[in-house]
């Protein structure tokens, strides 16, 4: 796809990213609990592998909000 040649940021390219944010962050915080729940049980390597996700997924926010930025300049 390619982007809009003016200098304006579309409206709709920052609320979708904003969106994919909110969504990213609403998934890390229930795989961080869902992890923490067994991180103390003999299940432990499930909480290793649940956060291993929230590392990925923080590194997804933070390549949105590099994006965002970028658009944003």
């Amino acid at each position: 796809m390619t982007p809009p040649m003016d200098d304006a940021v579309p409206s709709s390219a920052q609320g979708e990213l904003s969106s994919l944010r909110s969504q990213l962050e609403e998934m890390s915080r229930r795989v961080t609990a869902l992890a923490e729940e067994y991180g103390g049980t003999p299940d432990s390597q499930v909480a290793s592998d649940l956060f291993a996700a929230e590392r990925a997924l923080g590194g997804a926010l933070r390549s949105l909000d590099r994006a965002a930025g970028n658009l944003a300049s």
